[in-house]
């Protein structure tokens, strides 16, 4: 087991890391580390290189995201229940690990693959929300996760004093008001 100096310090690593390299990916240890409030021997201790600090951020990431998927509760809640605790809780996890996840899948693959499995649940739940009349049922699914994934991103990132609460409220808003089911 970690001992808790230990651990504070390499979150406050991953969590600058993340922040630093999103901004710019040629971001040197010895910034994060500065970042981060540590030496730069420690951060040169526990990561070899800038990669693999950059795949522990991704694993973090994923780790987070798959919390969240889990809280939501996407098979069992009714669809705008677990819509909306996805969003709350998915809207602070992009904004603590803003890393760009294209790129963590083109270097990682074993973050690839945990990432499309997330996605998979993601589809599902869309595909699900569609099948229960909270989409349209004319609506492509694809485009349908597209939109979310983009509203989510929206609100996270460029509207970073919205609290997560609100943020759900206007994304699930915005998706099942702009694909809900037409009324008559």
């Amino acid at each position: 087991m970690m001992r808790a100096d230990a651990a504070r310090n390499l979150n406050a690593v991953l969590r600058a890391g993340a922040r630093l390299l999103a901004e710019d990916p040629s971001t040197s240890m010895a910034a994060i580390a500065s970042a981060a409030g540590v030496d730069r021997t420690t951060v040169h201790r526990r990561f070899a290189s800038r990669e693999a600090l950059l795949s522990a951020v991704f694993q973090a990431k994923l780790d987070s995201a798959e919390r969240v998927l889990d809280e939501a509760r996407l098979t069992e809640a009714p669809v705008p229940v677990a819509l909306h605790r996805y969003v709350e809780a998915i809207v602070p996890v992009s904004r603590e690990w803003p890393v760009d996840t294209r790129r963590m899948m083109q270097q990682d693959p074993e973050a690839r693959v945990r990432r499309e499995e997330q996605s998979a649940r993601l589809d599902a739940f869309i595909r699900r929300a569609i099948d229960e009349g909270c989409i349209r049922g004319d609506a492509d699914p694809a485009w349908a996760r597209a939109v979310l994934d983009q509203l989510v991103d929206t609100v996270a990132h460029k509207f970073h004093d919205m609290k997560p609460p609100q943020a759900a409220d206007l994304v699930v808003g915005t998706l099942l008001g702009g694909l809900g089911a037409e009324s008559s």
